[in-house]
């Protein structure tokens, strides 16, 4: 009996190891490494994250996350410009390995998509005509108002669940909506508070104020797709090295703390 159970084992430990390697052999990171490139796909129009510069280069908080993962890996990096509303269906058709593009972790998306630990976290504030200095964000929540956001993004469900009266309007890139603020033909602008703090600093000192008491809590993620325990556990363990052996906060001080990049891109 003592035998039958311990061959029994062994074979059990024998199918778990295979079904191990199986599952190592279809993992993105697998893959990665096979071929030699680590391919990004992301939206450049989020400052400080991915952004053109004057060359029409792309650059910014992630592409530098995204450089010292290559880096880590031993690959090549491929960035892949997707436009925002077919990220996903980019990321899930294989077009590339994973989304590093300032994406909020929120519950609807994880059903479809996976995510590594948080690596910073924002909330929206609200860039408004400096008429409405000293006000919260309820005051402008009536009919003769209008916000505005960017279509599809986690800004507009907080637009559209906390203005119930007032009239709301959405724009294909922040930047047009932050215009429409600035042009005086809307009365705030619902987005990520770095983008907004940023417009303000650049373009609206003399013309907006920056309610920036954040409205939500969103962590931002980087985003794979779903069934790849090897990738995500490397991910997280890579989020980890590099917050505590100073190549993160390196980075997050170049695009945060640093505003010397913004004279690449205006």
């Amino acid at each position: 009996m003592k035998k039958l159970l311990a061959a029994l084992l062994v074979m059990l430990g024998i199918n778990a190891m295979a079904d191990d390697i199986n599952l190592w052999q279809k993992s993105t990171l697998n893959s990665i490494v096979q071929k030699g490139v680590l391919t990004v796909g992301l939206e450049p129009g989020y400052m400080p994250f991915e952004m053109k510069d004057k060359q029409g280069n792309i650059i910014g908080f992630d592409v530098d996350m995204a450089n010292e993962m290559a880096k880590a890996m031993g690959v090549k990096l491929q960035l892949v410009p997707t436009a925002w509303d077919g990220i996903i269906a980019g990321l899930l058709t294989g077009k590339y390995d994973i989304i590093m593009s300032g994406m909020t972790i929120t519950q609807e998306r994880n059903l479809k998509i996976n995510f590594a630990d948080p690596y910073i976290s924002v909330g929206q504030t609200i860039l408004a005509p400096k008429k409405h200095a000293g006000k919260k964000w309820s005051d402008l929540d009536k009919p003769e108002y209008t916000i505005v956001t960017k279509i599809g993004v986690t800004g507009e469900i907080a637009t559209r669940k906390m203005f119930k009266k007032a009239k709301i309007r959405t724009f294909e890139t922040e930047a047009d909506a932050a215009q429409e603020v600035l042009n005086g033909n809307a009365d705030g602008l619902v987005y990520d508070k770095p983008y907004n703090a940023i417009f303000f600093a650049e373009k609206g000192t003399d013309k907006l104020v920056h309610l920036s008491e954040e409205l939500t809590y969103e962590p931002l993620g980087f985003a794979i797709r779903k069934g790849d325990p090897d990738f995500l556990n490397w991910l997280n363990n890579f989020l980890n090295q590099a917050k505590n052996d100073g190549t993160y906060k390196k980075i997050y001080d170049r695009w945060f703390t640093d505003s010397s990049w913004q004279k690449k891109v205006m």
